[in-house]
């Protein structure tokens, strides 16, 4: 099974993509913010991360340029979700690192056909 860090500070969007996740078939586990979600990836590496932008503690960008710099933290695919929808910050998570961008609110279509393009859920 594959595995999936979800890194919200909204503790009703962890638990929502807890849940589809789950469906997929993916092992969840969840971190409240940047800080706690680079512990749990030194502690143990997932396949894929959930990433949100704006968390308290360290930012979801911030978490992502820390991960990737970190040995093994190039492994994770990550797919950001967020409400920053303008270019500029599109542009900046991909340079980042992040594989795919996706806007809050999002469903199980949305969070399916993200995930299904990185390649993360069998067919």
């Amino acid at each position: 099974m594959k595995s999936c860090l979800v890194v919200d500070d909204s503790s009703v969007v962890r638990k929502v993509a807890r849940r589809f996740l789950e469906d997929m078939d993916f092992v969840v586990d969840e971190a409240e913010d940047g800080q706690e979600a680079m512990e749990r990836c030194m502690a143990e590496m997932p396949d894929s991360i959930l990433l949100d932008w704006n968390m308290p503690i360290m930012s979801g960008i911030d978490f992502l340029k820390r991960l990737r710099a970190y040995d093994g933290g190039d492994k994770p695919r990550v797919v950001f979700c967020t409400t920053e929808n303008d270019v500029g910050h599109i542009a900046m998570a991909l340079k980042a690192g992040a594989n795919e961008y996706m806007m809050k609110p999002f469903d199980r279509e949305i969070l399916e056909s993200k995930f299904q393009q990185v390649d993360l859920i069998s067919s």
